[in-house]
């Protein structure tokens, strides 16, 4: 994204420049002070809507500069994902294990936006909002590819990190229990104290594409990675079937999450 800032940063100031037009003089009819323009002409900051419609007009440009506003749009997801993301939106079946947080697929839009709102560091508002959007609109596959099979499993941990305090967690467990009654979706709990060598590990979401070809993604705090070696993706089915294996079945798991929505 970096490098799309310094391009468009600098197409303003080459139209700028031939328009004999000072960065003050921009800055002003902009409302932006001078180190502003600055910074988005150099690309150390995202150049603005409001910066290209009034440079645009003020250089004449005939909308030459406004047509980088689409290529300014936050990225739906981390570059480091969208492999994933594009195997995802496929698959035939996920599984997907989560030690310390409620899984993508099932968070509310509440608590999507202040995990991450949280992100460290901070990203600016679009971004947010694009992601937000973006992970709400990937939900949507559970209600429609009612012949994918989805699986999750949680570890208790993820039910008692209170993200955007304890109102929205206790809306995000009910959100848990709607899910569950999917036909195509099951959600079991992995009790605290259990499994613990390969629990704590992180997270493993297992899928199976339509060519019925394999993959695994195991997640963590800066890297991830996406696996379709035949050994690596046994690695992690072996892990995640053990993690499973000790799990609560769907009912018990279901009993649980409304015991733990009813003490917040």
């Amino acid at each position: 994204m970096t490098e799309t800032w310094r391009y468009c940063g600098n197409q303003i100031k080459l139209w700028r420049t031939e328009a004999g037009i000072s960065r003050e003089e921009l800055g002003k009819e902009a409302n932006y002070e001078y180190e502003t323009v600055k910074s988005m002409e150099q690309g150390r900051r995202k150049p603005s809507v409001r910066l290209l419609q009034v440079a645009d007009q003020m250089c004449g440009a005939q909308g030459k500069l406004l047509a980088a506003q689409e290529f300014l749009k936050p990225e739906p997801f981390p570059a480091r994902s969208q492999e994933y993301m594009a195997i995802e939106a496929e698959a035939i079946a996920l599984h997907w294990y989560e030690p310390l947080l409620i899984a993508g697929l099932l968070q509310t839009e509440e608590y999507a936006r202040a995990l991450i709102s949280d992100s460290c560091p901070p990203l600016d508002d679009e971004t947010v909002e694009e992601r937000v959007r973006a992970r709400l609109q990937r939900q949507e596959a559970l209600t429609r590819r009612t012949s994918t099979v989805f699986g999750f499993v949680l570890n208790e941990a993820s039910l008692r990190t209170a993200v955007g305090g304890g109102k929205a967690m206790k809306r995000q467990l009910e959100h848990l229990l709607e899910a569950g009654q999917l036909r195509n979706v099951s959600v079991q709990v992995l009790p605290t104290g259990r499994c613990c060598g390969v629990a704590l590990n992180g997270p493993i979401v297992l899928l199976e594409s339509p060519e019925h070809e394999y993959y695994a993604w195991a997640e963590g705090q800066k890297t991830s990675a996406l696996y379709g070696e035949r050994n690596k993706v046994s690695e992690l089915t072996q892990a995640h079937d053990m993690i499973r294996r000790h799990a609560l079945c769907v009912e018990d798991s279901a009993e649980f999450i409304r015991k733990v929505a009813d003490e917040l």
